[in-house]
């Protein structure tokens, strides 16, 4: 059931049960921000990334590491019993993807049944710049011989390129997945005319899409993870720094 609310935000410990709350977390200096579902009796379940990132339910103090806790109230969202079963229906789930799943993802789908995510809406990043065999073994190398000071400048300059995605690949890969859809329903409308030169030329189109979006995938699929091995690694650089 949805029920209307209003759309604001509160800073502190003031939740309720079934509220989409957030803490602000940072990735060597950037901040950012996750999200959980608050349960009402002093837990959290959202996208824990202890480890294998998975979706698990923790105390309001693991969720919040030592800062404070908002609330993001929707306009329209499911009443409070809805969400928190919604979000312990997705218990020990281990599909964690920066552009489709992360936690934002996880905690509006519970919330609101869209599954939207406004953070990404606002990285803006260089993808001509990005290296990922590069970044991708940053945290060997921290612990390596390479210097704190290189291996810092390496995790900036690899999470100001990550969000190049949501700004050009994100929407490339809406497109291709479209145009995929678009052209098979146009082969079966010529098929259905006994236009068969058509329905050849629509699905030579629709394979050529379908391969598109699949490429477009495979690199954000790459993206994701390295986002994620950045987060979960950047203890190693940080005790090097110190």
């Amino acid at each position: 059931m949805l029920c209307l609310q209003s759309s604001r935000r509160a800073s502190g410990f003031i939740m309720a049960r079934g509220d989409q709350v957030y803490a602000y977390r940072e990735i060597v200096g950037t901040p950012y921000e996750h999200h959980g579902i608050d349960c009402g009796d002093g837990t959290v379940i959202h996208y824990s990334k202890v480890g294998e990132a998975q979706i698990a339910r923790t105390s309001q103090a693991s969720f919040a590491q030592g800062g404070a806790i908002y609330t993001k109230n929707p306009a329209t969202a499911f009443i409070p019993d809805v969400v928190v079963e919604r979000a312990e229906s997705r218990l020990g789930e281990r599909r964690y993807d920066l552009f489709f799943n992360n936690c934002e993802h996880f905690a509006d789908w519970c919330k609101t049944g869209r599954g939207e995510c406004s953070q990404l809406d606002n990285f803006g990043l260089r993808f001509s710049q990005i290296k990922l065999p590069e970044v991708g073994e940053l945290a060997q190398r921290a612990a390596q011989d390479e210097s704190p000071e290189r291996i810092s400048l390496l995790f900036r300059e690899a999470l100001s390129n990550v969000a190049i995605a949501t700004s050009t690949l994100l929407p490339k890969y809406e497109q291709a997945a479209q145009d995929s859809l678009t052209w098979h329903r146009v082969a079966q409308r010529a098929l259905a005319k006994n236009r068969e030169d058509l329905a050849r030329a629509a699905l030579y189109r629709k394979v050529a899409a379908k391969k598109e979006a699949a490429e477009i995938k495979a690199q954000l699929s790459q993206l994701s993870d390295l986002q994620l091995t950045l987060e979960q690694n950047q203890t190693i650089v940080q005790s090097r720094l110190i």
